[in-house]
């Protein structure tokens, strides 16, 4: 049983070389995508590169004096913090301050103008059908609907007779942009068989309410409002909506202006759908017949029952009141029209661009807020302040690495060139792993991360000194060097293995029950902690195997720290032979 083990222990004391270039690929590997990425150098974080400070505060709504509580403060927080990750914005943070007010910290980076656009929308989100539709500050065209006296009732009532001699094609020139609803599951199939509105239901739902035709106190204030709204006003496409409630039929403004650079204006139906009924939805590219952009949209049980009521109906109807309104924070943020009902899977499609797609889908997904906010203060963080801390951070993690080094030269002289050389392995690898992590999990490095940085080489270095300890104390034993390194290795590497366990289960705790720029600290602390594993396996174990062959480190030179009288190393082992039988001088 000897023989195998001595040659198991040969073969892994000959071939350290093999870990060693390991190691050295992987460094080249990761350093060559972080080159070929264009991304040499690690995101930072709002504290180090700046950005936009914001503070929403929640308003009561009509109905509800108690729904500012902790329960829906800390959903609109999930939700918010949703909205801007999935934009893939660095390092953003969305917490709560005081019972009402929740602060969102967006760092300047490619998406973060979007990401404020879409955090400052934060009324809930609503499918409304459309009554009338025209441009702003141009004369109308028609007046609203009669059916919009009906809908101030709470119910959109449809007038039209179907007729299925023929189909119409949503026109762009009727809608804003051109879009279209239609069946996920059989996309692609010809709009010939929807319906088209007969010349009597045309004619009714285009016609104009008579001078001597009654009209209710609710619409005649409707029609009113949507005669003197003016959408080219920031500040009164911000308002529009204000204070009604889903059942009423509400006057608004797009979000965005036509393909002619004009502002939309609606009157808008009861609310149909919310946001609430929207299982997932997302924004892919149209590989099939390559026309585009598209956003896909699930429902859930109810809300697909919801959906397929009023398509049913709007596609009864000509445009625009065909046509639905996304609704969000009182702005239509897109108006497609439908010729069927639907109940399963949609899609939406038509001129859409990569970015328009996108944020459309996060709305969708994420425009559900139980709360209605107002922007109290928006405020732009520069990163004068943070780049002092850094530069402090940065000195004072210089003067921590430097002195760590003079210790180890001092102490352990020839040992501390493994020891520095691993240290800087493992900053490579760290420094490498965080550039590419910037656009791969939007992970930023910001000033807590830098200090997890810093503590990390504590942890590198001490696993060093104990590999190293339990060598010498093989040699204190009275072995020599090759042999005292293989001994020394099982023992320390236990001793490795659960001290890093113990600090990587700190950080990943540490990362989970805590947000914002802790969880910065945490991932950086237990990034490295692994690092530190991959490092003394791969690179220092190897490496001093290697040297321990080197004559100025085997013979114990004074300089190598590993010198037995030094050491105060006991007489060597000597193995004690069995005493054998004496022989017969006569006979031998």
């Amino acid at each position: 049983m000897a023989a195998p083990k001595k040659g198991r222990s040969a073969s892994a004391q000959s071939r350290p070389g093999r870990s060693l270039a390991l190691i050295l690929i992987a460094i080249a590997a990761l350093t060559g995508g972080m080159f070929a990425s264009g991304h040499t150098t690690p995101r930072l974080g709002i504290d180090l590169a700046g950005g936009t400070s914001i503070t929403l505060t929640a308003k009561n709504e009509p109905g509800q004096p108690n729904a500012i509580n902790k329960t829906n403060m800390d959903t609109a927080v999930d939700i918010m913090n949703r909205r801007v990750n999935g934009l893939g914005v660095s390092e953003a943070e969305v917490q709560t301050q005081g019972s009402d007010n929740i602060i969102v910290n967006i760092p300047k980076g490619t998406n973060s103008e979007q990401a404020r656009a879409q955090v400052g929308t934060t009324a809930k989100l609503y499918f409304r059908p459309v009554l009338t539709t025209d441009v702003s500050g141009a004369a109308a065209s028609s007046s609203p609907s009669p059916s919009a006296s009906s809908s101030s009732s709470g119910k959109a009532e449809d007038k039209a007779t179907p007729s299925s001699s023929s189909s119409v094609t949503p026109s762009a020139s009727a809608t804003t942009q051109g879009r279209v609803v239609t069946d996920a599951l059989k996309a692609g199939s010809s709009p010939s068989a929807s319906r088209t509105p007969s010349a009597s239901a045309s004619a009714s739902a285009s016609a104009s309410p008579s001078a001597s035709a009654s009209v209710d106190p609710a619409t005649a204030k409707l029609q009113a409002e949507y005669a003197a709204i003016d959408c080219t006003d920031k500040s009164v496409r911000a308002k529009a909506g204000a204070g009604t409630k889903p059942t009423d039929p509400i006057v608004a403004c797009g979000q965005d202006k036509n393909s002619a650079g004009e502002w939309q204006k609606y009157i808008l139906g009861p609310a149909e759908v919310a946001g609430t009924d929207i299982k997932k939805a997302g924004a892919l590219f149209d590989t099939q017949t390559a026309a585009g952009w598209k956003v896909t949209m699930d429902f859930t049980s109810g809300g697909s029952k919801k959906f397929a009521a009023i398509t049913g109906k709007l596609a009864q109807n000509q445009q625009p009141q065909n046509q639905f309104a996304i609704v969000l924070d009182g702005q239509v943020v897109s108006d497609p029209s439908v010729s069927q009902s639907l109940s399963g899977p949609a899609e939406i499609s038509g001129s859409f661009t990569q970015t328009e797609a996108e944020d459309l889908a996060n709305m969708l997904k994420y425009g559900a807020l139980p709360l209605s906010f107002k922007e109290s203060s928006v405020t732009t963080v520069t990163a004068a302040l943070g780049g002092e801390q850094l530069h402090a951070g940065l000195i004072a993690g210089a003067i921590g690495l430097a002195l760590v080094v003079l210790y180890l030269v001092i102490y352990y002289r020839g040992l501390s060139v493994i020891a520095i050389a691993s240290l800087g392995v493992s900053a490579i690898l760290t420094y490498v792993l965080m550039a590419l992590l910037g656009p791969a999990i939007g992970f930023a490095l910001n000033l807590p991360a830098v200090c997890g940085a810093i503590v990390a080489i504590g942890i590198t270095a001490d696993s060093f000194i104990v590999f190293f300890e339990r060598i010498r104390d093989e040699i204190r034993e009275g072995r020599t060097l090759r042999p005292a390194v293989e001994r020394a290795w099982p023992r320390a590497r236990r001793t490795i293995l659960v001290s890093d366990f113990v600090s990587f289960l700190a950080a990943a705790v540490l990362f989970i029950v805590t947000v914002g720029k802790v969880q910065g600290f945490a991932f950086t602390l237990g990034l490295t902690t692994v690092l530190d594993v991959v490092v003394v396996f791969f690179f220092t174990k190897p490496l001093m195997t290697i040297l321990a062959r080197r004559k100025f480190f085997a013979e114990g030179h004074s300089w190598s720290g590993l010198d037995p009288k030094r050491l105060g190393a006991k007489p060597p082992l000597r193995r004690t032979r069995r005493a054998s039988a004496p022989v017969d001088t006569k006979e031998a």
